[in-house]
């Protein structure tokens, strides 16, 4: 090759180095409200972004809390329909309990709660060089897995105890050899998905590979192609395996530098975002809202988010106030065929690349627009984070 196959340093945002290091809930509402968009906007409903010059927390004009009151109430079942219409709620307190648990849950996700839920996944694993071989080792193991700060932990499986696993970045042209060894209590085999692997590398037990077995391993070794945003995940008892959260990203670079959104667009963040919707619930990158984490950049920076559904469900993902330029599907560039959208299905297995160009200031709601993944009588869930664009 005529130039050394590094991965480009490009900050990946929100799911590998944080862009804004030391943000704190003062500096995050600082940037809505100066922007003139805080982030009650959230709370509204999921088509109708809000802006509030000056806007703090918590919104004017709210009630304070009782001091007594915890910071979360348990959730009600929603209003029985009746043929006149549904029950309305409580107008003392404009909207009583469910305005008050709305409020709470975004509270939670003001106050960073991604931050306290312990290790995020997507983290990227730098491999080790064996010649012509960039070498990756990792485990599939159980573990307990936070979904946010106040459900109890779920009983995950994953690779090297993170949903999603650690990010694998690599060149396009590179050799990968990739060592994964079982510690579950059950079999399983490893599919690098969207790679033109040889059939042997291809992880369907029975059909290409026997099962790993408890305890044993098993070398995928191939060279990396096409490049694009793909993904490396359980094929065995896949329903449950990757529904718990056994599944990661695997970042193929073009060789050509001139071809990575660096420089394409000037790309200054590369996050990848991954949907699962089996165990606990409807999830960004493992976490369900307040616990997702935000992404936050600057007026004028142009940030690239790799949509990828590692789940059984579609899901539209829709962003408040500003366009996506969807740029490449399952790794393909669309060149001519690229398009413009403010909502974006994703389909199980699909990853969709889009650029935004960070050009409207606020904080605006980004979420899956089928809205029993999102809302409900106690506020928000789940497929729920903000775009944050400090002004």
């Amino acid at each position: 090759m005529n130039e050394p196959n590094v991965p480009p340093t490009v900050s990946t945002g929100s799911t590998t180095e944080d862009p804004t290091p030391g943000l704190t809930r003062r500096g995050f509402l600082r940037g809505a409200a100066v922007a003139g968009a805080g982030l009650a906007a959230v709370t509204v409903a999921a088509c109708a972004p809000g802006t509030s010059a000056g806007w703090t927390y918590p919104p004017g004009g709210a009630s304070p809390r009782p001091s007594g009151e915890p910071a979360t109430a348990s959730p009600t079942p929603a209003p029985t329909a009746s043929p006149a219409g549904p029950t309305p709620m409580p107008s003392d307190q404009g909207g009583g309990q469910h305005d008050d648990q709305a409020e709470a849950v975004v509270k939670r996700f003001l106050d960073g709660e991604w931050q306290s839920v312990g290790p995020s996944g997507n983290e990227p694993l730098a491999p080790t060089i064996d010649g012509d071989w960039k070498v990756f080792e990792m485990d599939c193991s159980p573990f307990d897995w936070k979904i946010d700060a106040v459900k109890p932990p779920v009983k995950a499986v994953g690779f090297n105890k993170t949903w999603p696993g650690p990010l694998l970045r690599v060149v396009e042209g590179d050799k990968v050899r990739a060592t994964f060894r079982n510690d579950l209590d059950e079999s399983t085999g490893i599919h690098f998905h969207g790679q033109e692997v040889p059939n042997a590398m291809d992880g369907v037990p029975f059909v290409t590979q026997k099962p790993i077995m408890p305890g044993e391993s098993f070398t995928y070794e191939f060279v990396a192609k096409p490049s694009g945003s793909h993904m490396y995940h359980s094929h065995h008892n896949a329903t449950d395996q990757v529904g718990r959260g056994l599944l990661g990203a695997f970042i193929v670079d073009p060789k050509d530098p001139t071809k990575r959104y660096d420089s394409l667009y000037g790309a200054t963040q590369d996050i990848v975002w991954i949907s699962n919707d089996a165990l606990g619930g409807f999830t960004i990158n493992g976490r369900g809202f307040p616990a997702t984490k935000p992404i936050v950049a600057q007026k004028g920076e142009t940030i690239v988010i790799r949509f990828m559904n590692e789940g059984v469900m579609m899901h539209p993902w829709h962003l408040h106030g500003m366009a996506m330029r969807i740029v490449a599907r399952d790794g393909y560039p669309l060149g001519s065929a690229a398009f413009t959208c403010d909502t974006l299905g994703v389909n199980p297995g699909e990853r969709w690349d889009a650029v935004i160009e960070c050009r409207n200031p606020g904080a605006w709601a980004f979420h899956c627009h089928i809205l029993p993944h999102a809302e409900g009588p106690a506020g928000m869930f789940g497929m729920v984070t903000a775009l944050v664009v400090q002004d």
